[in-house]
């Protein structure tokens, strides 16, 4: 081969899925075989015939339909010529492996897809999936099939999907720990900015500041005075060391200029039921992880970290009303292993408006406290890439590690 042939065969060779790697390396296999054998005398059969014309006869008939011409007589056919031929079968074979993912994504979807949760069955994520679930499947003509695959705190669901084929059939629904991880684990299993792109949010709900009903505060600017007054005696309660319910505790702290103590627990449901018991004094979630013990009285909110007062609860104050700047949410959303086709992508992200607009999906969101947000693919990047340096400076800044 010639210099810049070999250039671009190495390019595509690279670039080209596994099949079409392997019919590549067929053909250049015998372009140097014919390459190194000597010109044939006049008369011969394939005198007439140039590189081109004999790699066709190899490849099978109407491969390439492009006529080329007869070699002169004495001119070796595999020679200046023949580059012409190499060309055009390595153009052939760009011009196909551009084609396939645009054919690809012209006919997807042709079967179900997979909605994997990195969590286990019953929580905030999974109850949101299964939400979802008849939308999505619905707006792409195509049965969706919610996955848990739970473990490492959410990293083996997300690896698994970042492993995936890149085909549009495996979605992972992706919450705030996804920004969070990255930022306790030196060594992880994926690149959350390499190996996953964002398709588009689903929703959003802030955090609360809950505490039981024996604690002498009505509200969290009364339980920062408190804590102040009697620095480590207070206790906030987690789903564990670098949970979300951690970390927003850590925030409360920093702005606050408070210190409360943190015991950790494995899972947020745990801590929940002790804060109902009296074994804790408050807990940082979302009123989805609390609503049970909230209507029932068993605790009560003090605030929640929001702009402005959620229209399920428009009797619960916002941080900011209180005096205390902070605003912080819990938020899901769609992610594809990196290599998706656009239009795949676009696809999904167009839908999501409408099926979160759905009129039996509004009030069911309501009650959670979420708030449907369809965010595409720019937007909901520029979160993910924010929320993925806030939380790296909170970790650094409260010393957090995890044991």
């Amino acid at each position: 081969m010639h210099a810049d042939d070999r250039d671009l065969h190495r390019r595509l060779v690279r670039a080209a899925p596994a099949r079409l790697r392997i019919w590549l390396e067929k053909r250049r296999a015998a372009l140097f075989h014919l390459r190194r054998r000597p010109a044939p005398p006049p008369g011969h059969p394939f005198r007439d015939t140039d590189l081109g014309g004999r790699v066709r006869a190899r490849a099978g008939a109407g491969l390439f339909r492009r006529a080329l011409k007869p070699a002169p007589h004495g001119v070796d056919p595999c020679g200046a010529g023949a580059a012409t031929g190499r060309r055009a079968l390595l153009g052939a074979a760009a011009g196909a492996m551009l084609a396939a993912p645009a054919a690809q994504a012209q006919d997807w979807p042709t079967r179900p897809l997979r909605l994997v949760v990195p969590f286990a069955p019953g929580g905030s994520s999974d109850v949101l999936a299964r939400l979802i679930q008849p939308g999505l499947g619905a707006a792409l003509g195509q049965p969706v099939v919610v996955e848990n695959r739970s473990g490492a705190g959410s990293m083996l669901g997300t690896e698994y999907v970042a492993r995936s084929p890149a085909d549009g059939y495996t979605l992972l629904l992706a919450d705030l720990p996804y920004t969070i991880v990255p930022a306790l684990q030196s060594r992880m299993p994926y690149d959350v900015e390499k190996d996953l792109v964002p398709v588009a949010m689903v929703g959003a709900a802030p955090l609360l500041v809950f505490a039981h009903p024996s604690l002498p505060a009505r509200d969290a600017a009364e339980f920062a005075a408190l804590a102040k007054a009697r620095p480590g005696h207070y206790t906030f309660g987690s789903g564990g060391v670098g949970a979300a319910s951690h970390l927003m505790g850590e925030l409360f702290q920093s702005a606050t200029g408070t210190q409360i103590t943190h015991v950790p627990y494995r899972g947020g449901g745990p801590a929940i039921q002790d804060l109902a018991a009296g074994n804790l004094h408050t807990v940082f979630v979302t009123i989805a992880s609390a609503a049970p013990q909230l209507t029932s009285g068993q605790i009560r909110a003090l605030g929640v970290m929001a702009n402005e007062r959620l229209r399920s609860h428009p009797d619960i104050p916002t941080f900011r009303e209180q005096g205390i700047d902070l605003v912080a949410e819990h938020w899901w959303g769609l992610l594809a292993p990196r290599g998706t086709p656009e239009p795949v992508i676009r696809r999904i992200a167009e839908a999501m408006p409408g099926i979160l607009a759905a009129p039996e999906l509004g009030p069911r969101l309501e009650a959670l406290a979420v708030i449907p947000r369809s965010d595409g693919p720019g937007p909901f990047g520029q979160r993910i890439a924010e929320d993925l340096v806030r939380w790296r400076e909170v970790v650094r800044a409260r010393g957090i590690a995890v044991q």
